[in-house]
């Protein structure tokens, strides 16, 4: 048994079968938690009607589970000091598990969404402590593998959810979304409880409940107001600007307090001294900017435009998984050889390229251009997400990981729920001003409604004309409004590609962050 230290990491190592059954069991709580993120969108329609409830009100079952996660994330340092990082582990996969069984057996709409807030908090501790984990069992030099293996479970689980969740949904019932959590989470409990070794525990430091409460305020009322601002209309309701408003000043509040306590704060000021940390702070959200934006429009593109099915929006999502995985194996064994900072810049070319691309298609791009630029999408993110998570830790003190993962994945999630309400509301805007653009050219005086090639299917002279040429022009209306998201994404990626120069070098055999 490998012995803890009193900063919380493994002293001596952990190497052999033990680090294979630590890693499995991380990975399984890792993938669990990343799938459930995007597993029941697809099943709302059908949850919509068991529970009763209208299409505003069955949000809240994404909503609430978002929120909770978001306002947990942050504790998870302090609470694995206090009680130890296995025996947090062993709580939240086994609060998680417990709550997706209620969520499967929910009959009403506030069963549903408070058993999706219990799970959204038990949930938000697994992702930082896998990855504090995996960074503590495996030495410096490994960092790349580690942090490539715990990649993969973090982006492919959000690839993988529509598809899984769409299967499950169309073949069985909408309550197997929850319920495939049981078999997983069991197996991970088994794990944690036979291999993984405990760290040592703060008993000395106290919760700063003040800190707590005003960021969780602060991530709260922003999330909210970015779920409620497009059906609001945004800063033309007294809601959102009350909501912006709390957000903005417990923000402060927040931080205020943070640099001017006598206490130890709920988070810790230090770890915002170290350069690599802050600027991969900044490049995390990024990373959530890019990728799971690009889940949530595509899906509807494809279903509303293309008129694919559930089951084939999710195969045609389904490469760039097989492209993250194939980025990140690759980076995994030359992470020795390269620069960190340059296999991100290759990253960022290439997801910049590949969001190009995207700004061609049409509403018929055929099938092959929508998988080949999603393998090369998801080799980028690799590329880039690899090295991002281990610039970012590598000269951060041990001591600091489990609270640092924890603002690190906090930041993701924050910069793709501000980009997909952003661009999914300018989705909504433009097609309505595309189409206000395109009706305007058309009357029985324009050009090409005489050519001689005009379909009679949408003659103006017959209302059952008038209806399908109003279809095309939504139809078409549509498609420049996500090309244009694409166009908008296509830059911020361009704009980002010199930020990893940024990073201090890291030195391949030394680990900064071993330093106490």
């Amino acid at each position: 048994m490998s012995s803890d230290t009193a900063d919380g990491t493994f002293a001596g190592g952990i190497g052999g079968t033990r680090r294979v059954l630590i890693t499995g069991s991380v990975m399984l709580a890792t993938i669990m938690q990343a799938v459930d993120m995007t597993i029941a969108n697809v099943a709302l329609p059908n949850m919509q009607g068991t529970l009763a409830t209208t299409q505003d009100q069955i949000a809240w079952v994404l909503t609430s589970y978002i929120v909770t996660a978001a306002i947990m994330m942050p504790p998870t340092g302090f609470l694995a000091g206090r009680f130890g990082r296995k025996r947090l582990f062993i709580i939240a996969v086994v609060g998680f598990t417990a709550t997706s069984m209620l969520c499967g057996y929910a009959d009403s709409l506030a069963e549903m969404v408070f058993y999706r807030i219990l799970q959204g908090a038990f949930g938000a501790f697994l992702v930082p402590l896998s990855q504090a984990v995996l960074l503590d069992i495996y030495p410096p030099e490994q960092h790349g593998t580690a942090m490539a293996i715990w990649g993969m479970g973090v982006m492919i689980g959000p690839i993988i959810g529509p598809t899984l969740g769409g299967y499950l949904t169309e073949y069985y019932n909408w309550r197997w979304v929850f319920f495939i959590n049981l078999p997983i989470g069991l197996l991970a409990l088994a794990g944690f409880l036979t291999v993984l070794p405990e760290t040592a525990k703060d008993r000395v430091r106290r919760f700063d409940w003040f800190g707590f409460a005003l960021l969780g305020i602060a991530v709260a009322s922003f999330q909210i107001m970015l779920d409620r601002g497009e059906l609001k209309d945004w800063f033309d309701s007294t809601e959102i600007i009350i909501e912006a408003v709390l957000a903005a000043l417990t923000l402060y509040m927040f931080v205020a307090h943070m640099l001017t306590t006598t206490s130890r704060p709920f988070i810790d000021p230090h770890i915002f001294t170290d350069r690599n940390f802050v600027i991969g702070l900044v490049q995390i959200i990024l990373f959530g900017v890019l990728l799971l934006t690009g889940l949530a429009l595509l899906p509807p593109f494809l279903q509303n435009l293309l008129g694919y099915p559930v089951v084939t929006v999710g195969l045609v999502l389904a490469p760039r998984g097989l492209g993250a995985m194939a980025g990140m194996v690759v980076v995994s064994q030359v992470n020795k050889f390269i620069d960190l900072r340059y296999l991100m810049v290759f990253g960022l070319i290439l997801i910049a390229w590949s969001m190009w691309e995207m700004t061609l298609f049409t509403a018929d791009v055929s099938m092959f251009t929508l998988l080949w630029t999603g393998i090369v999408q998801g080799i980028g993110f690799g590329f880039f997400y690899v090295p991002l998570t281990v610039l970012s830790f590598t000269t951060l003190p041990h001591r600091y990981r489990t609270e640092a993962a924890g603002m690190f994945n906090l930041c993701r999630n924050v910069g793709s729920s501000v980009a997909i309400s952003v661009l999914v509301g300018l989705v909504i805007r433009y097609t309505q001003v595309n189409h206000a653009e395109i009706a305007g050219m058309v009357s029985l005086y324009s050009p090409m409604i005489g050519a001689a090639d005009y379909p009679d299917m949408w003659s103006l002279a017959e209302p059952a004309g008038r209806a399908a040429l109003n279809t095309e022009v939504s139809r078409q209306a549509a498609t420049i409004a996500y090309l244009n998201d694409f166009k908008l994404m296509t830059i911020v990626s361009i704009l980002a590609i010199p930020l990893p120069l940024l990073f201090r070098k890291q030195v391949l055999g030394k680990d900064a962050s071993a330093n106490t």
